[in-house]
C-alpha cells in the first residue's frame, strides 16, 4: 500500500476547510487536533501538540511600526523623523527576516498557537527527515486581490516572463521609514515625503488586512496538511526508509510570519544536527502546476541548495512529475526557517501559467478550486524526497 488516491486529499482539505482557522484561535486548535488524530491513526509514534507563544498577526507590528514612521515624518519635526523612521526601519527588517522580533515581542496580546509532531522510524536513527506543512489560514486584504498582478501578466507577457523573481511586496514597510529618517536626517524633503507616503500606505494595508475575514485556505495551506496526512499513511504502511526517522510537523501561526515554526526552532532544532537532518516544507500545492523555490526571504532572499534541488528535479523527471523551476519568492514559507539555520532544505509550492499561486489570500480559496492532482503530485514527490 503506497499514498492514498485523491479523494482522501480532497476529503481532508474539504473536512479542514469546514470551520475559521485562524492563526492562534480555537480554530486553529481545532485543526491541529484532527491533524494529530489521523497521524496517529495512520500509526505515527509519538503525536503530540506542543504550544508556542505567539502574537498571532503581522499587521500590528508592521502597522505600528510604519504608522510611527508616517507621523513623524508628516510632523517635520527633525530629530523625531530620524529617531524614530531608523528604529521604525530596523524594526520591520528585523521582523520580516525572521530574526530576534524585539518590537512584536514588545506587544500584549500575546496567546498560544498549538504545532503538531509526529514521528516515523527509529528515534536514535543516522538520518532525520523534517516534512513541514501548516494549518492556520491567512486574512484576505485588498493587496491580495488576484486580478491586479495576472492583469499584468497579460498586458506585459514578455516582460513578465522574464521575472524570475516575485515582487517585493513588504520592501516599501523598510524603506518608507528609512526614507523618513534619511531624508529628515540629510533634510531632503522630497525624500522625507515619499517616506511618509510608503508608511501610510503600509499603514492603511496592515489595517485592511486586520479588519477582513481569514479566507478558508484550502490551497494554502489545507493542501500541505493532506499531503503531509497521506505521506504519514504511507511510510507507515509500505515501512518507512531505513535507518532514517521522519519527523512530521504542521505549525500554527505561519500566517502571522511562520511564529509557529519558529516555537518549534527554538524547541527542537538544538536536537536535530544540521549535518544529518533534511529539511522538505510543503506549502500551497493545489495550484495546476508544482514549483520547488530557489529561493526566498521577504528582505533579502536566503537560496536553497543547488544540489537538493537537482535530487528533486531529478526524482520529479523520473516520476513524471512537472516542476516549475527558477522562481524566487520575496515573502515566505516555514522553510526558511530551517534554511536560516543551516538545514539543507527544499520548499515545495504550486503556481498557474503566470507563476502565481491560485486564489492566494483570497476568498476564493476553496476546496472546489484546488488542482488535487497537483496535490497528489506533491505527495508523490515529498514521499521520493523522503526515501531517497
Amino acid at each position: 500500500m503506497g499514498l492514498p488516491d485523491e479523494s482522501y486529499y480532497r476529503e481532508w482539505v474539504e473536512r479542514l476547510c469546514e470551520f475559521d482557522r485562524t492563526s492562534a484561535s480555537q480554530g486553529e486548535h481545532r485543526a491541529a487536533a484532527l491533524i494529530a488524530g489521523e497521524l496517529e491513526t495512520a500509526g505515527a509514534r509519538d503525536v503530540r501538540i506542543e504550544e508556542a507563544d505567539v502574537l498571532g498577526n503581522y499587521w500590528w507590528p508592521i502597522g505600528l511600526m510604519t504608522g510611527a514612521a508616517a507621523l513623524v515624518g508628516a510632523l517635520r519635526s527633525r530629530l523625531p523623523a530620524t529617531v524614530i523612521g531608523l528604529l521604525a526601519a530596523i524594526g520591520v527588517a528585523d521582523d520580516v527576516r525572521h530574526d530576534n522580533r524585539w518590537f512584536r515581542h514588545m506587544l500584549p496580546g500575546r496567546r498560544p498557537s498549538w504545532n503538531v509532531v509526529a514521528e516515523i522510524g527509529p528515534p536514535d536513527a543516522a538520518r532525520t527527515v523534517l516534512v513541514i506543512s501548516h494549518h492556520d489560514s491567512a486574512h484576505t486584504g485588498l493587496v491580495f486581490d488576484p486580478r491586479l498582478p495576472r492583469a499584468i501578466a497579460r498586458r506585459f507577457p514578455a516582460f513578465w516572463e522574464k521575472q524570475k523573481t516575485t515582487p517585493g511586496v513588504m520592501w516599501g514597510a523598510f524603506w518608507g521609514p528609512l526614507f523618513v529618517a534619511v531624508g529628515a536626517l540629510l533634510q531632503m524633503p522630497r525624500l522625507r515625503r515619499a517616506g511618509v507616503f510608503l508608511s501610510a500606505g503600509f499603514t492603511a494595508a496592515m489595517a485592511d488586512i486586520g479588519a477582513r475575514a481569514t479566507v478558508p485556505g484550502a490551497n494554502d495551506n489545507a493542501t500541505g496538511c493532506a499531503a503531509l496526512l497521506g505521506l504519514a499513511h504511507a511510510l507507515v504502511a509500505a515501512d518507512p526508509p531505513p535507518d532514517t526517522r521522519v519527523v512530521l510537523l504542521s505549525t500554527g501561526s505561519e500566517e502571522s510570519n511562520s511564529e509557529g515554526m519558529q516555537g518549534f526552532a527554538k524547541r527542537h532544532f538544538a536536537s536535530l544536527p544540521t549535518d544529518s537532518t533534511r529539511v522538505i516544507a510543503i506549502d500551497t500545492i493545489g495550484s495546476p502546476t508544482l514549483l520547488a523555490l530557489e529561493g526566498e526571504g521577504m528582505l533579502g532572499i536566503w537560496e536553497y541548495p543547488k544540489d537538493l534541488l537537482a535530487e528533486l528535479h531529478a526524482h520529479a523527471e523520473r516520476l513524471g512529475i512537472d516542476v516549475s523551476k527558477g522562481l524566487r519568492f520575496r515573502n515566505a514559507t516555514d522553510g526558511v526557517i530551517a534554511l536560516k539555520a543551516g538545514y539543507s532544505t527544499v520548499s515545495i509550492g504550486s503556481a498557474d501559467e503566470f507563476r502565481i499561486p491560485t486564489h492566494y489570500h483570497w476568498p476564493s480559496d476553496t476546496p472546489a478550486n484546488v488542482d488535487y492532482g497537483t496535490v497528489v503530485d506533491g505527495a508523490r514527490l515529498t514521499e521520493a524526497l523522503v526515501r531517497a
